[in-house]
């Protein structure tokens, strides 16, 4: 591949690892529930979700957008600055919390106990989180890419929504079982694994016109439409 600029490609970067530490550092910290009007499968006329399935699918957006204007490895790279940016600051939010509070501060006696209960997740939950999103992640830019080459660059809408369909389930696979497994019982566990993971598809297909929107525009003002014919899919790799 040449090592041509893009004008947007650090930008979408700089959007995917936001929406990406969004999802893990703010979104899991609220649980959010709504009364409906009506009944729906799985959680009848009450929805309980965490905050956090606002933003993650969001995510998988961004990744279908950079993988299909400019191919699976650049996408693979943005995947790996998600991955460093969430050990980062996994690492960084255990340091703010272990380290002690200066006791003259009133204000410290409600602040640790506040921060604790946000970002003092259980290691379940945070190796849950990073194991799940890398997998999911990679999943979803080769599934898609892929298709491009099998569909010569047609339906568009069909390799967003069948990439995510795969790679949001494989996340949701991992990602439950690891954080929840023998904490929750079981039926309600598969029950908020499956709740999710359809939730995270409607958000896909709700936003595929706005998905063409982007990757049209993308498309012309980069100059860009990558078929990833001839590609090392390996995902421990850095290189264009």
């Amino acid at each position: 591949m040449s090592g041509r600029h893009y004008r947007y490609y650090d930008m979408l970067m700089a959007g995917f690892v936001a929406v990406l530490l969004c999802s893990n550092l703010i979104g899991p910290a609220k649980v959010c529930a709504i009364d409906l009007p009506f009944a729906i499968p799985f959680t009848g006329e009450r929805l309980v979700f965490g905050s956090g399935n606002m933003f993650f699918p969001i995510s998988y957006i961004f990744g279908d957008i950079l993988t299909e204007v400019y191919g699976f490895a650049r996408a693979r790279k943005v995947i790996w600055a998600g991955f460093g940016a969430m050990i980062f600051a996994t690492i960084m939010s255990q340091v703010v919390l272990k380290l002690p509070p200066a006791t003259e501060e009133p204000f410290n006696a409600v602040l640790q106990p506040a921060l604790e209960v946000v970002f003092g997740g259980t290691w379940r939950i945070v190796v849950a989180s990073i194991v799940a999103f890398w997998i999911g992640d990679f999943v979803n830019a080769y599934v898609l890419a892929r298709m491009k080459v099998w569909t010569a660059g047609r339906w568009l809408w069909t390799r967003t929504i069948g990439s995510t369909i795969l790679g949001q389930g494989v996340d949701s696979m991992v990602f439950y079982p690891i954080a929840f497994y023998g904490i929750w019982a079981t039926d309600s566990l598969m029950t908020v694994l499956l709740f999710n993971f359809l939730f995270k598809i409607s958000v896909e297909v709700v936003m595929t016109p706005l998905t063409y929107v982007v990757v049209n525009h993308l498309k012309r003002a980069e100059n860009e439409d990558f078929y990833d014919a001839r590609t090392d899919f390996t995902p421990f790799s850095l290189k264009d």
